[in-house]
């Protein structure tokens, strides 16, 4: 089996693991009823979608 020849440093190692680091995810406000839907998603609530209504959402 291969074997590293040198020893991988601790900021290397730290920068490795620092890609998995978990991100929250960001949220926007719909300006027309000032509820909060995931950026580049429909919009749950209102079905809306860049200013289109995408879904049929009952209320």
């Amino acid at each position: 089996m291969a074997n590293p020849k040198r020893k991988q440093s601790k900021r290397r190692s730290a920068n490795r693991r620092a890609a998995n680091a978990f991100i929250a995810p960001e949220f926007a406000k719909d300006p027309v009823d000032g509820s909060l839907y995931r950026r580049h998603v429909v919009n749950p609530k209102t079905g809306m979608y860049r200013g289109r209504q995408v879904l049929n959402v009952e209320a």
